[in-house]
């Protein structure tokens, strides 16, 4: 009986349960850190719960029925999750594929956004509201964007952001004035960029809305200013969603309030607009 009594405890205290569950507690600390949404984060430490829950019951427990149905409970949130996080899923393949695990635990260029910018960025954004003339910048905070993220990298510009500079590149029949503007702190760095169009509102939206939310549907760290060319409406993309329309005071505060955070979210405001 002793020796029974031994060998779980032998079992229990084996060094490769202490280092599996110290890995399994670090990946945990490092995905509930990239979650900064309280809806998402509640989510996902339900399922972490669920999975340590059916781990325990598998390996202390021998009770086959109960074992059976909580892997089945977590096969199919795991299925919920995957539907619900699609976009988040697919990001983080992108960045194992590309090795970017820099951007994957959460590191920061030392690149950063200040009141300057944000006052230039809501400037150049309400003059061309006024002017009615169609533009799309997209605001990379921290999504560390590279060429292969776009459809076109455009062309490279690492110019000091400027509401004169903003203006002279979305001017009417110029080359890069139907593509989008990358900023990235107080630098452009490029115009005439493609991006990739969403799917969703597609008879609702023009192209310019389109592709600052299929951009923002797969970069949560990135915004997207929009001036409608046909009614000079201003809008901002953030996580997939639109608010629109807005004027450039309230586009501060979005900014100022947005890029505060490592994961901002915009309230959907939309109304439709035939041409983006």
């Amino acid at each position: 009986m002793s020796g029974l009594w031994l060998g779980s405890w032998l079992r229990v205290l084996d060094p490769r349960l202490f280092i599996d569950l110290l890995l399994a507690f670090g990946l945990g600390v490092v995905v509930l850190g990239r979650v900064r949404e309280p809806r998402t984060l509640w989510l996902l430490r339900g399922y972490l719960l669920l999975v340590a829950l059916a781990w325990g019951v598998q390996r202390f427990a021998n009770l086959p029925l109960t074992t059976k149905l909580v892997d089945a409970l977590v096969l199919a949130c795991s299925l919920a999750l995957a539907i619900l996080w699609q976009g988040e899923l697919r990001r983080f393949m992108e960045l194992l594929g590309t090795g970017r695990l820099g951007v994957l635990v959460g590191s920061r260029t030392s690149d950063a956004f200040n009141s300057g910018s944000v006052a230039v960025l809501s400037v150049a954004a309400g003059r061309l509201s006024q002017a009615r003339r169609g533009a799309l910048i997209v605001v990379d905070h921290g999504s560390d964007l590279r060429p292969e993220d776009f459809l076109n990298p455009g062309i490279e510009l690492d110019a000091q952001l400027s509401v004169d500079l903003l203006l002279n590149l979305f001017t009417a029949d110029t080359p890069l004035h139907d593509g989008a503007v990358l900023v990235k702190g107080s630098r452009i760095l490029a115009a005439g960029v493609i991006l990739p169009l969403s799917r969703q509102g597609i008879n609702r939206y023009g192209t310019r809305h389109l592709a600052a939310l299929g951009l923002t549907e797969r970069f949560h760290r990135c915004l997207a200013i929009v001036v409608s060319e046909e009614t000079g409406t201003l809008s901002l993309a953030c996580q997939g969603r639109l608010e629109r329309p807005i004027t450039s005071s309230r586009l501060h505060d979005l900014l100022s309030e947005a890029l505060a955070r490592p994961a901002g979210r915009s309230v959907a405001k939309d109304t439709p607009d035939s041409r983006g």
